[in-house]
């Protein structure tokens, strides 16, 4: 065994005591220390030396640190994205949205796109990069994920295609959009969660009152004047809140489908006009 495949297993079994996933933890961090992709590491392993800061990457993880703020990015669809601390992590169950508008709308593509709650520029981005003749419009209350969306746009070469605006929510919005795409806080105050989230990740990205419907109340109302014809606005939700938000949705007039993540569970609402 090469003394990299080594320090992954005894990594590893470290991070086995914090971490769902504790291999590719340990092989992320290893690959990042390393200044290689993943999938290098994972090639020829015997090709490098164990780097000397490695431990410390494991250790900042054994404390419950996120690690894609350990490593600065987290992949989501086909792009990378830098996210950092006070930003909240992209995830793969979020990608069901991106899903859900490529069935809709095929090669074709909406024409402008908004992203609401848009974060270090996820779900905009994503899109940006599947339609390339789309524009898009990213709204955050957050001044530094709005700083992150932008130089994200920047990295990828959509900075001409892609504007961000610091703002609440769609209030004084104006225009309307072929896609709306929208991942809301919408955890129940009271829920508890894993200490990686918890102790890192922006509450006020997380939770959203004492029924995690919050934000959908404020949201779907402003979305009859933003959607265009025949266009399509797909909220992601959480996977018990099916019945409530779509509730929300019909009351604003829309017709209310579902789809689900790869894990079977309900996650993206799909609003069209009646």
């Amino acid at each position: 065994m090469s003394e990299v495949s080594a320090a992954l297993r005894d990594a590893a079994a470290r991070l086995a005591a914090v971490s769902d996933t504790p291999r590719l933890d340990a092989e992320l961090l290893m690959a990042h220390a390393l200044g290689i992709e993943r999938q290098a590491l994972l090639l020829d392993p015997a090709r490098f030396a164990v780097p000397g800061d490695f431990t410390a990457l494991i250790d900042r993880r054994m404390v419950h640190e996120p690690v894609a703020y350990i490593v600065g990015y987290r992949d989501f669809w086909t792009i990378r994205l830098a996210v950092g601390p006070g930003m909240l992590i992209p995830r793969p169950d979020s990608e069901t949205l991106i899903e859900a508008a490529i069935d809709y709308f095929g090669g074709g593509g909406p024409g402008r796109i908004l992203d609401l709650g848009t974060g270090p520029g996820t779900l905009l981005l994503a899109a940006l990069a599947q339609w390339p003749d789309a524009h898009g419009l990213g709204i955050d209350e957050s001044e530094k994920a709005v700083a992150y969306a932008e130089d994200n746009a920047i990295d990828l070469n959509m900075d001409e295609r892609a504007r961000f605006r610091v703002g609440d929510w769609a209030l004084a919005l104006q225009g309307q959009f072929d896609l709306i795409l929208c991942n809301p806080p919408y955890i129940a105050d009271s829920e508890q969660l894993m200490p990686d989230v918890a102790e890192h990740e922006p509450a006020g990205a997380l939770f959203a009152g004492p029924d995690g419907l919050d934000d959908y109340r404020r949201i779907i109302p402003d979305l009859p004047r933003l959607l265009a014809p025949g266009g399509m606005a797909i909220l992601e939700i959480g996977a018990s809140q099916l019945i409530s938000v779509s509730a929300l949705a019909e009351a604003a007039g829309f017709t209310v489908r579902c789809r689900r993540d790869l894990g079977g569970r309900d996650r993206a609402l799909l609003l069209t006009r009646t």
